[in-house]
């Protein structure tokens, strides 16, 4: 890829060139370039970018977080405790008994681990100078979905063996035989191949959407400053871009929320005797 091609955001640009309405120029919307990076810097053969750099500050964050809270437990627990524990057990009892019960105890730090790395990737949207939801970039929920598709496929043939598995992805119990010869490859392609792209694809269409939107109304809020008219046009742009934001951040929450109760549905499922 040509680097000298690369444009970091559309909305630097529109600042850059101090473009309004009325002057002649035209609106610098967003585009491919607002989700491209060029390298901050470079080890190895590996080049870190915006995006890889905030997934990995995030992580140190997450961790040092519950360290933090957890590192030196007390029965009486300090603000800090309580904060990570309600955190904990959100996931622990809302999302891993509910949706899994007594079988899912073993799956709770992969389920905590998901919803707060999730929930982190999105937040970086809202957080000054990064600005930008890592989610947004398609890789980072396919990685995610696969990490979920491989234990989901382990689980399942462990649980169950390699027939029994086969049984519990292809063949529900209780219908009639006839349907089954329709349903079992329906079942096989949902299961085994359905449900990792959604699983990848709901998160980033969610973010990458709620990016391009925010980033829409806050260059649209600049562009149309200038004039008298132009202002009034500019108030309407910054109050929809407070209400987006506003927005995006319950969109956020909830869908770290979803991917995770997805991931114990799956699991759920996955321990389920074959019949």
């Amino acid at each position: 890829m040509q680097k000298e091609l690369l444009v970091t955001d559309a909305q630097t640009l529109a600042f850059e060139t101090d473009c309004h309405l009325f002057q002649g120029c035209g609106f610098q919307a967003p585009s491919v370039w607002s989700f491209i990076f060029e390298p901050l810097f470079t080890i190895g053969p590996v080049e870190f970018n915006k995006p890889m750099l905030l997934a990995i500050i995030g992580t140190f964050a997450i961790l040092a977080f519950f360290w933090a809270g957890f590192s030196k437990a007390k029965v009486v627990p300090g603000k800090l405790q309580m904060v990570a524990e309600a955190l904990y057990d959100f996931v622990h009892r809302g999302i891993a008994k509910e949706v899994i019960g007594k079988k899912g105890e073993p799956f709770v730090p992969l389920l905590v681990s998901l919803f707060f790395f999730v929930w982190i990737l999105n937040l970086w949207a809202l957080i000054p100078i990064a600005q930008f939801p890592v989610s947004s970039v398609i890789a980072y929920p396919v990685g995610l979905a696969l990490v979920v598709w491989v234990t989901y496929m382990t689980v399942t043939f462990r649980s169950n063996g390699f027939v029994g598995g086969i049984r519990n992805l292809c063949v529900p119990s209780g219908l009639p035989k006839p349907i089954y010869v329709l349903l079992t490859p329906l079942e096989f392609i949902s299961n085994v191949f359905v449900r990792p792209f959604t699983l990848a694809v709901r998160l980033f269409a969610n973010m990458f959407a709620g990016h391009i939107l925010i980033l829409i109304f806050t260059i649209a809020t600049w562009y149309m400053l200038g004039t008298v008219l132009g202002t009034v046009y500019a108030s309407a742009s910054f109050v929809m871009t407070l209400v987006i934001t506003v927005f995006e951040m319950f969109i956020q929450a909830l869908q770290a929320y979803v991917f995770t109760v997805l991931t114990a549905t799956y699991l759920s499922q996955a321990l389920e005797e074959a019949h």
